[in-house]
């Protein structure tokens, strides 16, 4: 399928979930992109991997109780987010064991509820992967709602989150309030994996929150760019991603996957100055290669 024969479905009034899904699908993709930016600066893969399991419980009961989706998510992951908070405080284990704890059991929650739902196979294959069919209207306006909550908290807190990425100890002595500014970042992480979950799935939304903002990282070291990049990087890959799914019969949120994977490999090899093949023409005639460029968040520029 050409370019035209997909503008010509997206407007096709027979194949009206097509354009719904396309702007679900986009608008996901970049409220995650930059969300995925402050969790790609703190090194909070892991955080945005646990708060995808954390929604699950949520996503399921609304379903059995047909509610809404995006609510349901929230509440779950924002409640297991602050027993995380709150489980933490005891410092004989690390932060990141609390958080296996919890948002596993979280997720083994939600296996558990969505198992007692009629059409138990298909519901949960809908979660765990994304579906781009049967998207209500109401659905989009929600996840465009919330988007722009979460990109209007995220640009208001944006010099605290930076603060606190850079040394949190000197924040912390400065009288900022880490504890509750992470606990607005994961709730901010929340939302923004809970609109994405029925495009991409609940297991393959870590891509859009991670893969965007890395590749951004590739390509410049400059923070108000890199927060530019990764929301276009998805966006446009959501769409690409979009297109090939539906051109070729393929499920919409392994594509769109493999095309953020696409793009950071293509970013990895060929960004101008972090590349491989930049690095490569930098190294000396002969002699070891020079040491690759540490990413350090004093690089960033405001």
């Amino acid at each position: 399928m050409n370019p035209l024969d997909f503008l010509a479905d997206l407007l096709n009034p027979d194949l009206a979930f097509l354009p719904k899904a396309l702007a679900v699908a986009v608008m996901s993709a970049v409220v995650c992109g930059v969300v995925g930016t402050h969790v790609v600066l703190r090194g909070m893969s892991f955080i945005g991997d646990a708060v995808a399991h954390a929604v699950f419980p949520g996503l399921a009961v609304a379903f059995v109780l047909s509610g809404n989706l995006v609510l349901g998510g929230t509440a779950a992951g924002v409640l297991t987010a602050v027993f995380v908070a709150i489980f933490s405080q005891n410092r004989r284990l690390k932060e990141d064991s609390i958080i296996g704890v919890f948002f596993v059991a979280a997720f083994a929650l939600g296996i558990v509820v969505i198992s007692q739902a009629p059409g138990y196979a298909g519901s949960l294959q809908q979660f765990l992967f994304g579906s781009i069919t049967g998207i209500p209207d109401s659905d989009l306006y929600v996840v465009a709602g919330t988007g722009l909550l979460v990109l209007a908290a995220l640009f208001a807190l944006h010099k605290e989150f930076v603060t606190i990425s850079l040394d949190r100890e000197s924040a912390r002595a400065m009288g900022v309030k880490v504890f509750w500014l992470d606990l607005i970042l994961y709730i901010l992480i929340t939302l923004a994996v809970v609109i994405s979950v029925q495009t991409i799935g609940n297991i393959l939304v870590l891509a859009l929150l991670i893969t965007p903002a890395a590749t951004a990282r590739l390509l410049t070291d400059r923070l108000q760019l890199m927060m530019l990049l990764a929301p276009a990087i998805g966006g446009c890959s959501a769409l690409i991603g979009l297109y090939l799914s539906w051109s070729w019969d393929l499920p919409t949120g392994g594509t769109i996957v493999l095309v953020l994977t696409a793009v950071f490999l293509l970013a990895w090899f060929c960004a101008p100055h972090n590349g491989l093949i930049a690095q490569a023409r930098r190294r000396p005639p002969s002699g070891p290669l020079p040491a690759p460029k540490t990413a350090h968040f004093e690089e960033f520029e405001e």
